[in-house]
C-alpha cells in the first residue's frame, strides 16, 4: 500500500511535519504495528518560486522514497497536481470495456440493457472520485474523457450524459450528503440560503 505524505508549510521549516511522522512511528510501535518503509512513498507538492531540495524522511533508520507521482485510493496524484496521468489511466481502463459493449450489441440487445452496462462498467470508471479531480482537468483531458462517452453513445444508439453533467450531478450529491451530515468535517462550510433562494437540488 502506498502512503503519500504532504508537506504543508509556507516556509522551509518542516519540523512540525517530521515530528508528526515520528509520532506516527512511535504510535505504531506502541501498538505492535510497523510501517513498511519499502511500500511507503513521499509525495512533495511545492509551488514556491524558490524551491529547495527536500531531505527524505527517516522511519526507523530507513529513508522513505520521494516520488513524483503515486496512486492513492485508485486516483493517480502528481507532484504538480495536473491530472493527465489519472486521465490516461482511467481512459485506458474504460476503452477496454468499450470492447465488451460492442460485443453485447452484436446479439442486438436493447438499448436499456446496454445503457445499464455502460453505467456500471464505463461511466463508473470515468467518474471514480470525479469530484476530487475533474474541476482541475485540462481542456484536453476533458475532451479525452468525453470521447469515451461519445463512443459508447454511438454503440448504444441513445444519448448519454456528458462528462461535465456527470461531474455536476456528483458534486450536488456530495454537497447534499455533507449538508445532511453534521458530523462531516466540511459540514460547517455550507450555509443554506432561505428556502425561496435555494438552488435546485439543495
Amino acid at each position: 500500500m502506498t502512503r503519500p505524505w504532504w508537506v504543508s508549510s509556507g516556509k522551509n521549516d518542516e519540523s512540525a511535519y517530521r515530528e508528526e511522522v515520528q509520532r506516527l512511528t512511535a504510535w505504531c510501535k506502541a501498538n505492535n504495528l510497523s510501517l513498511n518503509v519499502e511500500k511507503t512513498k513521499e509525495l512533495v507538492v511545492d509551488f514556491r518560486r524558490a524551491q529547495s531540495d527536500h531531505s527524505p524522511l527517516d522511519v526507523n533508520g530507513s529513508n522513505v522514497e520521494i516520488v513524483k507521482s503515486t496512486k492513492f485510493l485508485g486516483v493517480h496524484l502528481a507532484e504538480d497536481l495536473i491530472w493527465s496521468l489519472n486521465t490516461n489511466s482511467i481512459t485506458k481502463k474504460a476503452q477496454k470495456h468499450l470492447y465488451f459493449l460492442r460485443r453485447l450489441r452484436k446479439p442486438h440487445l436493447p438499448p436499456p440493457i446496454l445503457t445499464t452496462f455502460n453505467r456500471g462498467s464505463i461511466e463508473s470508471i470515468l467518474s471514480s472520485c470525479i469530484t476530487a479531480w475533474f474541476g482541475n482537468c485540462t481542456v484536453s483531458d476533458r475532451k479525452t474523457l468525453q470521447q469515451i462517452l461519445r463512443t459508447a453513445e454511438k454503440i448504444i444508439g441513445v444519448s448519454l450524459p456528458s462528462i461535465t453533467d456527470i461531474y455536476s450531478k456528483r458534486c450536488i450529491q456530495k454537497a447534499n450528503s455533507i449538508v445532511d451530515d453534521p458530523t462531516h468535517p466540511s459540514h460547517t462550510l455550507f450555509t443554506l440560503l432561505p428556502s425561496e433562494k435555494r438552488a435546485d437540488g439543495f
